[in-house]
Order: structure tokens, then C-alpha cells, then sequence
């Protein structure tokens, strides 16, 4: 830009004429300005005119990049699976026998199953069954999902590990002690002893409060008779199993503490309102979901007032209850489905199918390969006849296959045990108990 010279002479001229150069030199600059800012956004050779700069001023989002940071990992997974193996991973089987035979093969690779539970029929000592459970995890890593491989290890009589593990004291004695140190150690050391061999999953501790003295069932396995002692000590055991790395599945929701039948026999009825069982029953299952727990299994008792049906079954109690109402988001696990509360008195595949419908996600099958395939066979033929979409097993998956995520869960397999160092605490904590 050019520059503009103007010499004003003061003694020749007079007041107007000053004014005049004044306005002149004042229109001339503004003129000036104009013209250099249409010269700067003159185009040059091909070169596009922004009509709408705020816009460009972001850059290109890389579609590729922003679709690959959406991608949920658990969905692509599940997008990848037939249904066959997805109805499998809704089924934790148990089975006969102490080494790998054609059973638990053909259970893993013909039907697919989640996971497996094992019991004292298929243990005899510590180093057969790590052998059993690397023997499982080897043949089921050609699948895409791993195994849950779970136990009933609680203390007391209901401990499936054979004599090698010392035995530990009955839920009902830490509870009298009410020290939730000693609590929070017994679950840990429940989780180590299961971690040991390969488990990674345990179906403890007991939640239900013992308040009908003639339970036949539940009895000592509760920590005690009121809510405070069972909420102290039983979350606290809760969160030692958890802090081992193992899948800690409290029980029986929504409470098994006031029947006078067993369950692994007979249907056991409770004759409570919803309102009831918030005030008593519920409160150390909302405990435990306020601790984060993973998972929760239904009991097989029937509530008139609620529903007629088992909780196992029931909508009213599975999603009403403990998914919209409490809150639960993590996995909902049946108790065995061929105990006699469900075998006696409905057709164990419809029993699995009602479940499934009301909420649940992975159905106990704890006896009878037969039984695993007439499940099976009865939710592929729902989902083919529209009684169950796909939508819905996927969500179901999804619970399924987020926890196993968690937990790292795999198929590695375990070199060696040594039992010393475990055995120890066992007894440091048996006799800060006993003394």
C-alpha cells in the first residue's frame, strides 16, 4: 500500500480550507483501509472462498479412528457368536466323575457351555483336581468364550475341597466373634483356597439371616439371626472373596433364612409382602449391591403375596424386585434348577425358560447332562418360535461376558500347588478363633 503525503500549511490557509484537507485526508484513509482488506480476501488461482468459516475452523473428524473408539469390544464379540453358542453360556453344568470323559467334552464342544460346577463327587485331592480343571480349560480353548468354573466353598460342612485344605469354621462362628477383620480374612482365604486350583468362581458367603430356628436348611452356614451381625461379617467375607480375584456370588436373594423346608427337597412357601422382606430379608443383598457385588443367586422359595411363582421364576421378584427396584445390574445366577423344589413340581426346561424371561442370566444345571440339552433344545426352540428374542439373550450375554471381563477370566492352566503358605493362614485364623 502506497503512502498518502499531505502537507497543510497553517499561516496560508485559512479555517475552512484546513477543514476541508482534514476531511479529505480522513475519507482517503478509510477509502485506503476498505481496499487492502478486499485485496487480502481476493482469491487466489483456485483457491475456494470459505462461505462459512466458523465451520472449517474444526477439523475433519478421521471417520475411521471415531468409529474403531465406539466399538464396544464385548458387543463385537457377541456379534460374532452363533446363537447355539450363545444359549451355551447361559448354562453352568455340573457332571459325573473325576477325570475328563466324553461328558464334560461333548458339553464344551457340542453345546457350549458357560461354565461348569463341581462338587465332591468330582474331587478326591488337591492335585487331581487341578489336573481335572486344566484338563477342562484345555479343551475348551478352542472356543471363543472362556469358562466359569465355579464351587460351593462357604466353610464348615458345605466345603467341597478335599481334606488337604484344613477345615474352617462355620459362617455362625464368625458371626458370633462379630469381628469383621477375622470377616473380611475368611473370605479371602475362600478365595485363595478356590484360586488355587483353577476355580474362579464361588457361591458364598450366605446372606440370609436365620430367623426361623427350625430351618432345616440354612442354619449355622448364616453368619446369624439379626441384620446387623449378618450384614457386618457377611459383606465383609463378600469383599475378602472378591479381593483374591474371585467371583463372589452371595446368597439366596431374596432370602432363604425364614423357611422350614429345604429347598433341595420341597418347594419351602414364605408368606411376606414385598414390604416385609425390604425390611428385613433384603436389606443385606442391598448391602452387598451397594458394596458392588457381581453377582446374586434366587432361591427357590415361593411367595404367595408376590407372586405365584418361585423367585426363581418370577418376574415380580427378578426384575421388578431386584433389577428396577434395587437397582442390581450385575448377573443374576438360578440355585440348582434340578433340585427338588424345581424337579418336583415343574418340567425342568420350562422352569429354565420362565428364568430366563423374568430377568435371570445364567441358569445352575448341577445334575443330568440330559437335562442340559433338554434346556438348551427348549430356549433355541423360543427364540425360533418368538417367545424369547435374540435382543434379549444378548443382553444376557452381555452381563455374562462384561464379568468374565472383569475377572480376567481365561484358560490357562495352573503348573503347580503348593498348599503351605495358604495352610498356614487357614490355621493362624482357626486359632485366633479358637483362642
Amino acid at each position: 500500500m502506497g503512502k498518502l503525503l499531505l502537507t497543510i500549511n497553517f499561516e496560508k490557509d485559512d479555517f475552512m480550507t484546513y477543514k476541508r484537507k482534514v476531511l479529505v485526508l480522513f475519507l482517503s484513509l478509510i477509502i485506503l483501509l476498505i481496499g487492502c482488506n478486499r485485496n487480502d480476501n481476493i482469491p487466489k488461482d483456485n483457491e475456494v472462498i470459505d462461505k462459512n468459516p466458523k465451520e472449517n475452523e474444526m477439523e475433519e473428524p478421521n471417520n475411521d479412528l471415531t468409529e474403531e473408539e465406539q466399538i464396544d469390544p464385548i458387543e463385537e464379540k457377541i456379534r460374532n457368536l452363533s446363537l447355539d453358542e450363545k444359549i451355551g453360556q447361559l448354562i453352568i453344568a455340573g457332571f459325573e466323575g473325576t477325570i475328563l470323559n466324553e461328558e464334560v467334552i461333548d458339553l464344551i464342544e457340542e453345546y457350549k457351555v458357560g461354565g461348569f460346577i463341581l462338587f465332591s463327587r468330582n474331587i478326591i485331592d488337591e492335585n487331581q483336581a487341578l489336573e481335572l480343571l486344566n484338563d477342562i480349560k484345555k479343551t475348551n480353548s478352542t472356543n471363543q468364550i472362556p469358562l466359569f468354573l465355579s464351587i460351593d466353598e462357604e466353610g464348615g460342612k458345605v466345603s467341597r475341597l478335599p481334606k488337604s485344605y484344613p477345615r474352617l469354621p462355620e459362617a455362625i462362628v464368625f458371626g458370633e466373634m462379630n469381628d469383621i477383620e477375622l470377616s473380611y480374612e475368611l473370605g479371602r482365604i475362600l478365595g485363595e483356597r478356590v484360586k488355587s486350583l483353577g476355580f474362579n468362581m464361588n457361591y458364598s458367603p450366605i446372606l440370609d439371616i436365620n430367623s426361623n430356628p427350625n430351618n432345616p436348611v440354612i442354619g449355622k452356614r448364616a453368619f446369624g439371626s439379626d441384620i446387623e451381625t449378618v450384614v457386618s461379617n457377611g459383606i465383609q467375607a463378600m469383599l475378602g472373596i472378591m479381593e483374591r480375584d474371585i467371583i463372589s456370588v452371595v446368597k439366596h436373594f431374596p432370602g432363604h433364612g425364614d423357611t422350614a423346608l429345604d429347598s433341595h427337597i420341597n418347594l419351602p412357601v414364605v408368606y411376606k409382602s414385598k414390604e416385609e422382606l425390604k425390611s428385613f430379608e433384603l436389606i443385606p443383598f442391598i448391602e452387598a449391591i451397594e458394596n458392588h457385588v457381581d453377582a446374586i443367586m434366587l432361591a427357590h422359595i415361593l411367595y404367595p403375596e408376590i407372586e405365584n411363582y418361585p423367585a426363581t421364576m418370577s418376574p415380580k421378584i427378578i426384575n421388578e424386585l431386584l433389577r428396577e427396584e434395587l437397582g442390581f445390574t450385575g448377573v443374576i445366577i438360578s440355585d440348582d434348577m434340578t433340585m427338588g423344589a424345581i424337579m418336583e413340581n415343574y418340567a425342568i426346561e420350562e422352569c429354565v425358560l420362565s428364568f430366563l424371561k423374568a430377568g435371570g442370566d445364567l441358569a445352575l444345571i448341577c445334575h443330568g447332562k440330559e437335562n442340559v440339552i433338554k434346556v438348551i433344545e427348549e430356549i433355541t426352540d423360543a427364540v425360533n418360535r418368538g417367545e424369547l428374542a435374540e435382543e434379549e439373550i444378548d443382553e444376557k450375554l452381555y452381563r455374562i461376558l462384561v464379568l468374565k471381563d472383569k475377572y480376567k477370566i481365561d484358560d490357562i492352566q495352573i503348573d503347580s500347588i503348593d498348599l503351605r503358605e495358604l495352610n498356614n493362614r487357614t490355621l493362624e485364623l482357626i486359632n485366633k478363633i479358637q483362642n
